[in-house]
């Protein structure tokens, strides 16, 4: 689950970052009343997206006026800002930050995230904050720092000081960059975040220390212990299908592909998506049921998988240990049914009342193509929908 920048930074403050003071704004006269209460001479304008490299896309802007703020808010709001974060469809902006200007001395980066390779919370910091970390990593990957901190120890003084020597940082933002560490470090931990990404981190001409600029990202198996986390999900950011599949709880993801999946078990469903490829299809989407699932799951899921335009055939793999093949055949019976099926259906059932979800599906009168393996399952739906 991600964050908006005004709402990161506002988390991050309450554990004792530093931050300018900023309004978000939903309308160009709430931007203007956020300006006229920050009182200048200076302010930001700042697209508020789930997408990095706004700046470059004309997503913010330095202004020295109200009726710039009153311009530039008016030119943002609504505009849909293309960036390399968002694909080519880009995201439509619907709220602004208004934030006081800064005297920038230097830009760093700094960002916390979970390294799955060690099982460590990983600390990048480079000192070409500002930049795509990208294409440091890619030009010049000398001038990054990273670190691996052990939950069982969490964050120790030789951590921040490695830190701060590969920044050049001394003197009195120095100190505050020790303590900004150790906030960032204790809200990353208690937030059960999994990427916390601050671009640039500023040292102002007076040596002091300011987050410009952060994102954050929150393990979402976890967002149910953090009702105040909860309560700054933006809907309107998420894919609409994405969204609808996590209130059945099942694991949705879209993709650019035309075969529509439905599996259970995440295992499972990377195979089926290797084996439509290996046939020369794609795969529309990962959609894991889950190995519990209901009737009213499967249906559900069946919905979303056609609510894609893009789906030109469905392949279903199920195999049944906990859940059973009966109730998946059940739910695809009446999904189909309500949703009048006008695409290419393989489904190949195997495991626990095989029998029975076979002669349901046999049963229902639908053009139903049984499938007798994975392998004979990929290649009739990608045969099928090659003929339809």
């Amino acid at each position: 689950m991600n964050i908006h920048e005004y709402q990161a930074k506002k988390l991050l403050a309450t554990y004792g970052a530093p931050i300018l003071e900023g309004h978000p704004a939903f309308t160009v006269e709430e931007a203007v009343a956020g300006a006229e209460k920050l009182g200048g001479p200076v302010w930001v304008v700042k697209a508020q997206i789930h997408a990095g490299g706004r700046g470059k896309a004309g997503g913010v802007k330095v202004v020295k006026s109200l009726d710039e703020v009153k311009h530039w808010a008016g030119d943002i709001l609504g505009k849909t800002l293309v960036t390399h974060q968002t694909g080519p469809e880009g995201k439509e902006v619907g709220r602004l930050y208004i934030e006081d200007g800064c005297a920038i001395a230097r830009e760093l980066y700094l960002s916390l995230l979970v390294d799955r390779a060690s099982s460590k919370v990983a600390i990048m910091a480079s000192t070409e904050g500002g930049m795509d970390i990208e294409e440091v990593a890619d030009k010049t990957p000398e001038k990054i720092v990273t670190i691996t901190v052990d939950p069982a120890s969490g964050l120790m003084p030789h951590h921040i000081r490695r830190l701060s020597f590969g920044l050049g940082l001394s003197g009195q933002s120095g100190k505050e960059f020790a303590k900004l560490i150790q906030a960032l470090y204790k809200a990353f931990q208690e937030k059960d975040a999994s990427l916390l990404e601050i671009n640039p981190l500023v040292v102002t001409e007076d040596d002091h220390m300011v987050v410009l600029d952060a994102k954050m990202s929150f393990d979402g198996n976890a967002v149910f212990r953090h009702p105040d986390v909860a309560e700054l999900r933006d809907l309107s950011e998420e894919d609409p299908m994405e969204v609808e599949a996590s209130k059945y709880d099942l694991n949705y993801v879209k993709l650019d592909g035309n075969i529509g999946c439905m599996v259970n078990g995440a295992g499972l469903a990377m195979a089926t998506m290797d084996i439509i490829k290996l046939n020369g299809a794609e795969p529309a989407n990962f959609l894991d049921v889950g190995g519990g699932a209901t009737e009213e799951r499967v249906t559900a899921a069946f919905k979303i998988i056609l609510s894609d335009p893009a789906v030109e055939g469905v392949l279903v793999n199920i195999f049944g240990g906990i859940m059973k093949c009966d109730v998946i055949a059940a739910g695809i019976v009446a999904a189909a049914k309500q949703v009048e099926l006008s695409v290419p259906l393989v489904v190949r059932l195997e495991g626990t009342n095989v029998e029975k979800g076979k002669q349901i599906l046999a049963d229902s009168g639908l053009p139903i193509i049984a499938a007798d393996d994975l392998g004979d399952a990929a290649k009739k739906v990608v045969a099928a929908v090659k003929e339809a």
